[in-house]
């Protein structure tokens, strides 16, 4: 069984992906896994640590960008469609999966015409262009949210949920100490902003440093900062003097999530999916410029119910993160509210969902050649 996985770009679509592929192999340990993503993408970096086969095509994205990227974006179209059909050609999958992401798209509509099986997975409760346009041509779509069965075919989409990393339920508490070199005695902060970091959330914590100086003592940070910003973010902490550990990526997601007391982040699904797997207590600041503001559609819905707390991009200052962060470390049983809520939301077998789904597909491909076997059989 061959299985090509396309999309990425960010690690809302990309891990997801990696847990796809994980379930994928504990099906059936000898399936075949292949990414295609762009050397540019997070995938580029994170899929040969996870030892799988990952092939490029040229690709970029059409939305939210300048005329003149935009403009480029159109003209390598041709580009992309032409490396996907080469894959596609080399590897002969059983059946290709899109994730999302400007790579997801040239890869699943070539499959399409090509006549191999395809499914896309919608992260989020506003689907992406690429997914829009894909779930008119595939032949199963999976989506994370009920609201999201109305943007396309009924017939052929399925509430799944979204898929999390097994190993992210995986995490130990100990370790994380050992790993970040934390202090096991103390209320331990994780602050992230997606995969590439949030310049916003990385200032209003360093802003945030004054007002909590009191505290400096009883809490410590483990941030998560972006490749861009990390040398300035750890000289804010080293002239505050703030106890914590400042890092670019994390890779050891799960011990991450284990230490942390509280945390601070975005509110894209897959982090959401993967805070209410783990249970954990979090401020979540949507990005204010996601497509049809889906992030802040995804923060309300926690916030509602009490799952986590929420601070707009354009309230977000210093003042009014340390006053929250305050507010909490003050009312423990708020924390503990908090992470039972979000505990309750959680969900571990999405990723099996889909690749039930995935099964099915490659069932009625072998049953339809079947037929046309048997049929050709009785015409001669």
């Amino acid at each position: 069984m061959k299985i090509i996985i396309a999309g990425g770009g960010t690690g809302g679509h990309l891990f997801p992906a990696l847990a796809l592929a994980k379930e994928l192999r504990n099906i059936s340990p000898a399936a075949s896994v292949t990414f295609v993503g762009t050397a540019r993408g997070l995938e580029a970096r994170v899929i040969p640590k996870e030892g799988y086969d990952i092939r490029f095509i040229r690709s970029e994205g059409l939305v939210g960008k300048g005329i003149f990227k935009t403009m480029r974006a159109c003209f390598r179209i041709p580009a992309s469609l032409k490396d996907s059909y080469h894959i596609l050609k080399d590897i002969k999958p059983d059946l290709v999966l899109g994730v999302g992401g400007y790579s997801s798209g040239p890869v699943v509509l070539c499959a399409k015409m090509m006549g191999v099986p395809t499914i896309i997975h919608e992260q989020n409760t506003i689907p992406g262009l690429a997914n829009k346009i894909l779930g008119i041509f595939v032949d199963t779509v999976a989506v994370t949210y009920h609201e999201s069965i109305k943007n396309f075919p009924a017939n052929k989409t399925y509430l799944t949920g979204n898929p999390i990393r097994a190993d992210i339920l995986k995490g130990s508490r100990q370790r994380g100490y050992e790993n970040f070199s934390l202090d096991r005695n103390r209320f331990t902060i994780f602050v992230f902003g997606g995969s590439s970091g949030s310049s916003s959330i990385n200032k209003a914590v360093a802003e945030a440093l004054v007002y909590l100086e009191p505290l400096k003592d009883h809490i410590q940070f483990l941030h998560q900062t972006g490749e861009r910003e990390c040398d300035s973010v750890k000289e804010v902490y080293r002239s505050r003097k703030f106890s914590g550990t400042v890092i670019p990526f994390a890779y050891e997601m799960a011990d991450a999530y284990a230490v942390a007391d509280l945390i601070i982040s975005r509110s894209g699904a897959t982090t959401l999916a993967e805070l209410t797997a783990c249970g954990k207590a979090a401020i979540l600041v949507p990005y204010p410029h996601a497509a049809a503001n889906h992030q802040e559609i995804n923060a309300r819905k926690l916030w509602d119910i009490g799952a986590a707390q929420m601070i707009l991009e354009k309230d977000l200052n210093g003042k009014t993160l340390s006053d929250l962060i305050k507010h909490l470390l003050e009312a423990p049983d708020a924390i503990g509210e908090m992470e039972r809520t979000s505990k309750s939301l959680g969900s571990s077998d999405a990723a099996k969902k889909v690749v039930d789904l995935m099964m099915g597909l490659l069932k009625k491909k072998t049953e339809y050649r079947a037929q046309k076997t048997k049929h050709r059989e009785q015409m001669i």
